[in-house]
């Protein structure tokens, strides 16, 4: 059986960026191997929505966007829900940018030094708009799946080096266990790791790639194979951590240091083109799910070409660089960001489950009464998780 890598790996490229780097290396410095079953969770969990968004766009040939859009009836629920979306996805992607091309910067940073420090941000913004500008999905496929690949290969090559214990990390996958401070760790694994907008790009990237429910099985396998692939790249960095000396992290930088002394400059590099793949991919794929989004809610058509939908990819794209170059630090947009997406995922998660059992929008492609269940206990938790992750940015938990 020959993979094809397609959307999926998109979609691994995605929720693998500088955020999920950090959040992953302070679970493995803090925890050790300890929290990795809840990274398995989260990865299931994101395997079984984004089979579910893949088989809608490819059944409807439309984005997740336009399909709610068109299935809501009462007119101010309708406002009300795309008015959301568009808040945790446009607004949210914007904040959240600054960080994306940061983590891009920080791995420039690790391989070449100090000394252009002010520049690494434009140069990940004009390298991220050209791919944007002058790209097509076919070129934008094909480029990140090799960020993707490098990322891959630099990360698992690093968590070798530290010689990990085997055994301990298979107890860590099967074992749940919740130490002592470790909730709020857990609630940012999944959330950095099921993330709402990627289920808005994958039901557009797919309706791009394949327009016949012929291709349903090979989007399956894609989307099946490539999370998996992320799933274990966001492992591997957990493993990393947990090599590095026993003290705190506040970014990653501080753990590409703390594994120089224990094995050299190998690990530096390879945690540094890592860290910059990491930070490109987000860096386009959030700009990307943003402008699918706004142009599905304002019906302007999702091509690339598309005055609106470029409009939106730059504006984010240039919010993010000036975040970095300036040294604004957003951190009440993303404050808004986390409530609106804390809110998003369990409101997305219920539309997308109503709509992929509705006959009239998947005709015979609707889910199995295995998947509702599924889909059902992704729902409660992440209630659960999003109510928790809300009442943190107030204080309250």
């Amino acid at each position: 059986m020959k993979w094809k890598m397609g959307p999926g790996v998109l979609v691994a490229a995605a929720f693998i960026g500088p955020g999920t780097v950090t959040v992953c290396s302070i679970a493995g410095v803090k925890y050790g191997y300890l929290l990795l079953w809840a990274l398995l969770l989260s990865v299931l969990a994101t395997v079984i929505l984004q089979e579910m968004a893949a088989r809608l766009g490819i059944v409807t040939q439309k984005g997740l966007a336009h399909v709610i859009k068109e299935e809501i009836g009462v007119r101010w629920i309708k406002i009300l829900v795309l008015g959301l979306i568009l808040s945790a996805i446009v607004i949210g992607n914007a904040a959240y940018e600054g960080g994306n091309i940061g983590g891009a910067s920080l791995g420039l940073e690790a391989i070449f030094g100090q000394e252009y420090l002010s520049f690494y941000p434009w140069v990940v913004g004009s390298f991220a708009f050209l791919l944007l500008f002058f790209g097509n999905y076919k070129v934008l496929e094909k480029v990140l799946v090799s960020l993707v690949m490098v990322m891959s290969i630099s990360f698992l090559l690093t968590a070798i080096i530290t010689k990990p214990h085997i055994s301990a990390i298979l107890q860590g996958l099967i074992i749940p266990k919740t130490p002592d401070g470790s909730i709020l760790t857990i609630i940012a694994l999944v959330g950095t790791t099921v993330v709402p907008y990627n289920l808005f790009l994958h039901t557009s990237l797919v309706s791009e790639k394949w327009k016949s429910k012929e291709n349903l099985k090979e989007a399956r396998r894609d989307t099946v194979l490539s999370i998996l692939l992320g799933g274990m790249v966001s492992m591997a960095i957990v493993v990393t951590a947990t090599a590095i000396p026993s003290g705190e992290i506040s970014n990653i930088m501080d753990m590409t240091k703390g594994l120089e002394p224990l094995y050299g400059e190998s690990a530096k590099y390879f945690m540094g083109i890592g860290l910059f793949a990491a930070g490109i991919t987000s860096a386009i794929t959030a700009p990307l799910a943003a402008a699918y989004v706004a142009s599905s809610c304002f019906g302007w058509g999702t091509t690339m070409n598309n005055l609106g939908f470029k409009m939106v990819w730059m504006i984010i794209l240039l919010v993010g660089v000036l975040f970095m170059s300036v040294g604004i630090r957003p951190l009440e947009i993303i404050k808004f960001a986390q409530i609106t997406n804390g809110m998003l995922l369990p409101i997305i998660a219920i539309f997308l489950l109503w709509i992929v059992n509705r006959k009239t929008v998947m005709l015979e492609y609707q889910n199995t009464k295995f998947q509702n269940i599924l889909g059902i206990i992704i729902i409660i938790l992440s209630i659960i998780l999003g109510a928790k992750s809300i009442l943190t940015v107030f204080g309250l938990f």
